[in-house]
């Protein structure tokens, strides 16, 4: 099947939360989302099996389901250290959920390669053989030296995986979109820790853990990798993927959107973002 022209990208139409919200509160339900929301199919039925889709898209869910599961593992390998080493109990023990958190979200990316078949259960097996400075993506190969390492992470490239899982949400591949919503719900704590680290560091310092200067230093660290995880600006890839109905957003928009959130997070804590263009790898 040729791939279909990708359309000018446009974000999935956003639901009502007035009448969902009150149908839940009458003991109603909600009416499961069957069709494909945007791309080139709109309002056809949305692919339930891995046989009803087309080769192209089939090869590219295989692909980001991969990188979507090694980030996952990864991050279980970054965090442990620190589930002994984190400042407070209450940090050792935010840090024991988000491992928790991770390798479910790994063993979700996973279930859905298996609806591959042979080729998915391959992947599987060498995503779990993966040691640290192994991984696809240059952000999950650096260890966490410092505590700001712990905060800079979950606030900034924690937040880039939200993004992505965002773009999914409803997408045309109906196991993939069903498995959105709690991972999302689970990401949150991670994006709010990692927040509260850099600005308990920048306000009171050694009485916390590290200083406001490491913190800036963190922040000049991770948040190139950050931008860097959207990928490149013009990647044919996720034109296809919108085109398909699997994504929302160009690398690029999504980028840009990013940029507008945390620019005014990073300011409330009294940190400054570097330059968009500073230690970039991937434009």
């Amino acid at each position: 099947m040729d791939p279909p022209t990708a359309p000018a990208p446009t974000a999935a139409p956003a639901a009502s939360p007035g009448p969902t919200s009150k149908s839940l509160k009458e003991g109603g339900t909600i009416e499961p989302i069957r069709e494909i929301l945007w791309g080139a199919n709109v309002g056809v039925r949305k692919y339930e099996t891995a046989e009803e889709l087309p080769e192209e898209l089939r090869k590219l869910i295989i692909r980001l389901m991969v990188v979507q599961a090694d980030t996952e593992f990864a991050s279980i390998q970054q965090h442990r250290p620190w589930l002994d080493g984190a400042p407070t109990l209450e940090d050792r023990w935010i840090e024991a959920r988000i491992v928790a958190d991770e390798a479910r979200h790994g063993l979700q990316a996973c279930r859905i390669l298996r609806d591959f078949g042979e080729e998915g259960q391959q992947y599987i097996d060498e995503l779990l053989g993966k040691r640290e400075g192994q991984h696809k993506l240059d952000a999950f190969n650096i260890a966490f030296d410092q505590w700001s390492d712990v905060g800079a992470f979950t606030c900034f490239v924690d937040r880039v995986g939200v993004y992505q899982l965002r773009a999914f949400q409803e997408c045309s591949y109906g196991p993939l979109a069903r498995a959105m919503p709690l991972m999302l719900s689970e990401e949150q704590l991670h994006l709010n820790f990692g927040f509260s680290v850099l600005k308990r560091m920048a306000k009171d310092g050694s009485k916390y853990a590290g200083s406001k200067e490491a913190a800036q230093i963190a922040v000049d660290k991770w948040y190139p990798r950050a931008l860097d995880m959207f990928g490149h600006s013009n990647s044919e890839t996720s034109r296809k993927a919108i085109a398909y109905g699997l994504k929302r957003w160009t690398n690029e928009e999504a980028r840009e959107r990013f940029i507008r959130e945390v620019t005014p997070l990073v300011k409330s804590m009294g940190l400054e973002l570097p330059s968009p263009d500073a230690n970039r790898r991937i434009l």
